[in-house]
């Protein structure tokens, strides 16, 4: 979509949302909210002046951190439902857009295999929903640890200390993953409750063996949540006819008690959507509270009594309803063709690493994120010394006057890759490489643009 396809449709939009609301009388806005239009361009003047200061997140040049823009028609419904600002707490503050949450949490449930018997919402935040799947964790299992990969995201240990519950780190192998053995070892002492497994680590990106996890869970009688902020629409592929990744992870999810997916990140979405789900409905005792002042619309039970959270924009609700409406969630059509596309990109980029005498892989990509790191030309190959060339790079990159690049790094241990890059001398105890993230479907065309413009800064 164009820029002016996107002003004509926005507009369109707009026009209707006024047509609809006109059946009430019209007023006047308070005096008090009024603002000079020479102050308003003078305000929008400076804001898009200071925003020239930003990365281009949005365009394939740039592959460092988890950004990427969100759908022409995420944006619109978005921005139109804006105009209503409704809140999606209680049924009388977002009657039409609880409705569409109630409409595309089902839809999400779905594609990780779960049963109409699920219970589940969206959320401001990855973060808010792996805090929420923990509370329960905790409020199943009070007395008892969570274990979470060392590899997980910090936040988990963040929520540790909010719930005051036990965070017990469990080893991950030279890819990233869980160690099975190790994780079998610590449930045999019978004192952890619930087991987090994640689909996408924010680190290399690598998905634990969920499906070996699940198994060491059922058989300990022990909760098993998967964190699936980052890789959980690639469930999508795991259900195609020719699955581009290891389908057997994100197929055990199903059997899953709870899971998180971030659709702001692969689902198009603007920030501020999350999403929490339950396989079992009947946590939602959990949630009971009394709250007479929001509840009287209705006798069914509503968004705000499954959810920590009180305000939710109900503008996300709209927004990620439409984009499944225009790219629904399809193996191979939709949303699965754009993770496709993505995935494509980062096997692109890992074949072209690995065919350079000097570029070395970190792991071989589980999804679309590629980390990597060069040899010095001259010298030993010293964990120093990769760590510098890799500074270099990265802003090198950035800072080419033709050709620039946006990339990322990864502070990684010696007793995390050790093993698995022996070439390497350390001389200190971590190592820095390359961390990329190329998850617009648009990389899968710049890869070898983007690795053209890496090799000359290489010396």
């Amino acid at each position: 979509m164009n820029d002016e396809q996107f002003t004509g449709q926005f507009e369109q939009a707009l026009e209707a949302l006024q047509t609809g609301l006109e059946r009430w009388e019209s007023f006047e806005p308070d005096p008090t909210t009024a603002v000079g239009d020479e102050r308003i361009t003078s305000v929008l003047a400076e804001l898009t002046e200071r925003l020239q200061i930003d990365y281009p997140y949005g365009h394939p040049r740039y592959a460092g951190q988890m950004l990427k823009p969100p759908h022409p028609i995420a944006i619109i419904a978005y921005a139109t439902t804006m105009f209503v600002n409704p809140n999606n707490h209680a049924l009388d503050g977002g009657a039409a857009t609880s409705q569409m949450e109630k409409e595309v949490v089902p839809q999400l449930a779905q594609m990780f295999g779960y049963s109409d018997s699920h219970l589940g919402h969206l959320t401001s935040s990855g973060t808010i929903a792996n805090l929420e799947a923990l509370w329960i964790a905790r409020c199943i299992n009070p007395d008892k640890a969570i274990a979470v990969s060392d590899q997980a995201h910090y936040t988990h240990a963040r929520a540790g200390e909010l719930l005051r519950t036990e965070i017990r780190p469990i080893p991950s192998d030279s890819n990233g993953r869980i160690n099975v053995d190790a994780l079998s070892e610590m449930l045999s002492a019978g004192d952890v409750g619930t087991v987090v497994a994640t689909a996408g680590t924010t680190g290399l990106g690598a998905v634990d063996p969920i499906h070996d996890i699940r198994r060491l869970t059922a058989e300990a009688g022990v909760r098993l949540h998967v964190d699936a902020a980052y890789g959980g629409f690639f469930s999508l592929l795991a259900r195609s006819q020719e699955p581009t990744i290891d389908p057997a992870p994100f197929l055990a999810i199903a059997e899953a008690d709870s899971v998180v997916v971030d659709p702001h990140k692969h689902g198009l979405q603007p920030y501020g959507c999350g999403a929490v789900l339950f396989r079992d409905a009947a946590v939602g005792q959990y949630y009971v509270h009394d709250s007479p002042y929001t509840y009287f619309t209705s006798d069914e039970l509503h968004l705000g009594e499954i959810s920590l959270e009180c305000s939710r924009a109900g503008a996300s609700a709209a927004a990620l309803w439409a984009t499944l409406k225009c790219l629904p969630l399809e193996a191979d059509s939709g949303l699965g063709l754009i993770v496709r596309r993505t995935r494509e990109a980062g096997l692109r980029w890992a074949k072209l690493l690995r065919d350079h005498p000097r570029f070395r892989l970190t792991v071989e990509p589980d999804l679309d994120i590629v980390s990597f790191y060069v040899l010095p030309g001259d010298g030993a190959p010293t964990a120093s010394a990769i760590s510098a060339l890799t500074r270099r790079i990265f802003d090198g990159t950035e800072h080419d006057p033709e050709e620039p690049v946006y990339l990322a790094t990864l502070r990684i241990d010696q007793a995390q890759i050790e093993s698995s890059h022996p070439e390497i001398v350390w001389d200190q105890p971590t190592v820095e490489v390359l961390r990329c993230v190329v998850m617009k479907p648009e990389h899968a065309d710049w890869i070898p643009t983007i690795q053209a413009a890496i090799e000359r800064h290489i010396d």
